[in-house]
């Protein structure tokens, strides 16, 4: 039995809201932005279901990391490690809810939606938590695939399709992933350590870690651009990729230069991502909705 009783809050946190919000968020833009009518109902149904998945995964995610996750001061107070529940029943509600979310897209949407979203489970609960956060430095290059995902799984919702300019969404998740998360891992090296995980900063150290946050930031910035020049996005978008992929790379090269507060660098160019990501979702998102003519320069 659980050491402390567990109540719905803890069952919560399992699902990862945080974490949560942003998967519905770019999802629900993925949706938007595919431009096809869809039933307003069947709509709800899908973002509930990638909602649920995207729980799903962070439930799987705990229970797994229940033993890395008690050494990490970050994470340590998570309702498994924490002894509030137990990792059997974290790991039930994982699978219940992955059944859940993915059958339930599949009869309501379509199959094509349903097994984009069953393979981004997949990929997050599996490919990257069982196998390389705790094999390669590289592990959230190639896991970050799992939560670049969502817009696609809402683009083919909608229409049924995964076209080019759904996987330009992925791709842009894609890139902004490493430079974002190892930004942070830079202030929780020792926690990493302490757990054996291989995070860049663990293996390669600091210097070698800023240098590569660098360069995912200067295959970000034109790749952010690119929306604009291919019927996605319009003039509000384009400017704040602009100008957003500017002030991300030139708060990569100050980490980079950094010989002081290094740590506080790091922490700003997190925060940043955060803002510069939600910037280029929420220009795409309100441009749909409001019905503003794309660029669509290189159509």
């Amino acid at each position: 039995m659980a050491a402390v009783p567990a109540d719905w809050r803890d069952y919560l946190r399992l699902l990862k809201p945080r974490v949560m919000s942003l998967v519905v968020f770019t999802a629900l833009t993925g949706l938007v932005c595919a431009g096809a009518p869809m039933n307003p109902a069947l709509a709800a149904i899908a973002i509930l279901c990638i909602a649920v998945g995207a729980g799903a995964s962070g439930a799987l995610n705990m229970w797994y990391d229940a033993d890395i996750d008690a050494v990490m001061k970050r994470t340590r107070g998570r309702p498994v490690p924490a002894g509030r529940v137990r990792a059997t029943d974290a790991l039930t509600m994982g699978v219940v809810l992955s059944l859940f979310s993915v059958t339930l897209m599949g009869l309501a949407v379509n199959l094509l939606a349903a097994g984009l979203l069953a393979f981004t489970i997949f990929f997050y609960a599996v490919v990257y938590t069982m196998w390389l956060k705790r094999s390669t430095p590289q592990n959230i290059v190639i896991g970050g695939l799992a939560g670049a995902l969502p817009p696609a799984v809402g683009w083919a919702a909608a229409s049924g399709t995964a076209p080019w300019n759904a996987w330009l969404l992925v791709a842009i998740i894609f890139v902004w992933t490493p430079a974002h998360f190892w930004a942070l891992s830079l202030s929780t090296g020792e926690d990493y350590a302490k757990a054996g995980v291989p995070m860049m900063p663990v293996v390669r150290g600091p210097d070698s870690t800023r240098r590569q946050i660098l360069a995912y930031s200067l295959l970000l910035a034109p790749l952010a651009v690119v929306p604009a020049f291919t019927g996605l996005g319009g003039a509000v978008y384009l400017a704040i990729a602009a100008l957003g992929g500017v002030v991300f790379v030139a708060l990569a090269i100050r980490l980079l230069l950094a010989k002081a507060d290094m740590e506080k660098k790091a922490r700003g160019l997190f925060g940043f991502s955060i803002l510069y990501l939600f910037g280029l979702f929420a220009a795409l998102l309100g441009e749909h909705l409001a019905g503003l003519a794309p660029l669509a320069l290189l159509r």
